[in-house]
């Protein structure tokens, strides 16, 4: 059974940091590219970051040279470092496993994130 969960959420002040945590069980995901999405109150899920099996990255715009997303393929663990923290990054955060190959997708529970101005 595959399970992605979650840690790290919490409250952090504008200008703080937050370090979430994803670890995958389940199979192995070397090959699959590993994201963070979120989703804030009446607004759409949206990529946040993703980082490919070769280490490749990709931000959203709204998140470059603030948010750092790294894997570690032997632990099956994806992070995102979070700094320079704003009101607008208020949202649950999602891991997300992706291998379009396979035709796999699966997601975390999610994890709340409260940024205060």
């Amino acid at each position: 059974q595959v399970q992605l969960v979650e840690s790290g959420g919490g409250l952090a002040q504008a200008g703080g940091s937050l370090r979430l945590s994803c670890a995958a069980s389940g199979r192995t995901f070397s090959r699959y590219v590993l994201g963070w999405y979120r989703q804030a109150p009446g607004k759409q899920r949206e990529l946040v970051a993703s980082i490919s099996s070769t280490g490749d990255t990709n931000y959203a715009d709204s998140v470059k040279g603030r948010f750092t997303i790294s894997r570690d393929n032997a632990k099956n663990t994806v992070n995102l470092q979070m700094n320079s923290l704003k009101p607008e990054d208020t949202a649950v955060y999602y891991c997300n496993a992706k291998n379009s190959v396979l035709y796999a997708n699966y997601w975390g529970q999610g994890t709340q994130v409260t940024v205060s101005s």
